[in-house]
């Protein structure tokens, strides 16, 4: 499939990026700085201004899919820059006429008990606040959206680096937790989720998240 990954040298899109290559996906990589990274089978790298609507739309035509990496967290602004970026990324692949857009999104806008989101909690950490609300609101606009076939895919609590084992819980708008209260997903696992639902697609037009 030949795919752009926007934000693919980022925390997440790394991952992502690796995950797409092994399985044979081409993949157009937009990212601030094409020379972080290394050259690859399959791998085209472009730079890209996400806030330049009309640049990046040019840069998804012909694409089969999207799926968006993109964050704010080296903004100061990290909320403000977040959702204006989103909306440029959402507005950039209907212009594009891409068939499917795949965001990154957060675990704070998963319910942990009727109504009540994570994010809202007394012990959400304060420094995610910003990012958590940004892809809270980026959820909406999801919701709101009236053209495009887009899929979100929220992670556990924790979202770290650890093993690719393929073996895991899907589920939809609750926060996924394990036997002993915890709610965690590699970052390798998350990825193999993104990438099975790209290849075969359950969640059109919503959004799942992803747990042991």
């Amino acid at each position: 499939m030949n795919i752009a990954l926007i934000g693919a040298s980022g925390f997440v899109g790394s991952a992502l990026l690796k995950e797409a290559l092994s399985r044979g996906h081409r993949v157009t990589a937009l990212v601030t700085n094409p020379a972080k990274l290394a050259p690859q089978a399959n791998l085209a790298a472009a730079k890209v201004d996400v806030l330049d609507g009309p640049a990046l739309a040019a840069q998804l035509q012909g694409h089969e899919a999207v799926i968006s990496a993109f964050s704010g967290h080296a903004q100061t602004d990290i909320f403000g820059y977040y959702v204006k970026g989103i909306g440029s990324v959402i507005d950039a692949a209907k212009q594009a006429r891409v068939p499917r857009l795949l965001v990154v999104g957060g675990a704070g806008s998963l319910e942990v008990a009727p109504g009540l989101q994570l994010v809202d909690t007394p012990q959400f950490p304060e420094q995610w606040k910003d990012s958590a609300e940004g892809a809270r609101q980026a959820l909406n606009m999801l919701r709101a959206e009236r053209e495009l076939d887009w899929t979100m895919l929220s992670p556990s609590a924790y979202l770290e680096p650890g093993q690719r084992t393929a073996k895991f819980r899907l589920g939809t708008d609750h926060l996924l937790q394990d036997e002993k209260g915890d709610s965690r997903i590699s970052l390798e696992d998350y990825a193999v989720a993104m990438i099975d639902e790209l290849e075969a697609p359950v969640h059109s037009r919503r959004r799942f998240t992803v747990g042991y």
